[in-house]
């Protein structure tokens, strides 16, 4: 299988780093069909996304994936900054890259798909931009949800505390780093899992599963997150205008064992037809990064049928 071409393109001035994966030699012919693939928080393009990125190029389609702003590869300070509508802004130029790709990539062919918050983040991209045709998401979550709740388990609900706990965080943090690069932002999550307590929130303890052993580590995906970053976030909402994507196909992955399941399962119930909640049977969100049995083979089946029928 040939190597991905490093490309970059602008969003929201920043310079945004991604890689563009041809068609594999001998796949079907999908008429141009292209799909961008957007990394979960923390993460970075050469993980989980490059793993779905070779199984749709392998299916016949460009794919292109990218490090979001302040991430990775990508230009933008504070470094690891989660900023929800800068993330939501880096799918839709994702969209314009391929765009101009002519002789390449049709124009009325693009997909998108997200992983974990990229699954929220691409979810409110696909709302508000028609040119997306098809959405599919993996593990999706909402990072707002998340902030205003304390956690992603379905029993939290909007607390508080834990609102008043993030901006109070993020606005002692902005006080004291005035001139950047400022202090080292804290790690979000224990990537060694030798390291995790026993009482761990399990999404953590997945978490470490994932990033802090060959599944998933990578140099560049650090985990360190600006506590600026929540004050960016407590007021988003990836899910409240689901219905929006409608008539496009809308396809929501998610493992049936995995504490962020309630997110796709109610997203799905907001969205209108077409649409579908795949579960997988047994899984965690995690497992679904790098495990792709079943979830490799539908997503290439539904963005062929999306896009390329």
């Amino acid at each position: 299988m040939s190597s991905p071409t490093k490309i970059h393109f602008p969003s929201f001035g920043l310079k945004i780093c991604g890689e563009l994966h041809a068609p594999a030699r001998g796949s079907p012919d999908r008429k141009g069909a292209a799909v961008v693939v957007s990394h979960p928080m923390t993460g970075v393009k050469e993980q989980t996304s490059t793993d779905y990125a070779r199984a749709l190029s392998q299916g016949g389609f460009y794919v292109l994936t990218f490090d979001a702003g302040y991430q990775g590869e990508s230009t933008g300070q504070p470094r690891g900054l989660e900023d929800p509508h800068q993330r939501v802004e880096d799918n839709k130029a994702a969209v314009t890259y391929l765009t101009a790709l002519k002789g390449e990539v049709d124009p009325e062919r693009i997909g998108v798909l997200g992983i974990c918050a990229s699954g929220g983040y691409t979810s409110y991209a696909a709302q508000s931009d028609a040119r997306i045709k098809a959405l599919a998401t993996v593990s999706a979550a909402c990072v707002g949800r998340m902030t205003r709740n304390g956690g992603v388990q379905e029993d939290k609900t909007e607390n508080a505390e834990a609102i008043v706990g993030a901006l109070q965080a993020a606005g002692q943090w902005r006080n004291a780093n005035l001139i950047p690069p400022g202090a080292q932002p804290p790690p979000m999550f224990e990537t060694d899992p030798s390291k995790v307590p026993e009482n761990a929130d399990p999404f953590f303890r997945d978490a470490a599963q994932y990033y802090g052993t060959k599944r998933g580590e990578h140099e560049r995906s650090d985990h360190l997150v600006p506590l600026s970053s929540y004050d960016l976030m407590v007021s988003y909402d990836s899910f409240n205008f689901q219905h929006l994507i409608s008539p496009r196909p809308l396809l929501m992955i998610a493992g049936s064992a995995a504490q962020t399941y309630h997110y796709s399962r109610t997203a799905i119930a907001a969205a209108k037809d077409p649409k579908e909640l795949f579960t997988v049977q047994g899984k965690n969100h995690f497992d679904l990064y790098d495990d792709l049995r079943e979830t490799g083979p539908k997503v290439v089946d539904f963005f062929g049928k999306s896009l390329a029928a």
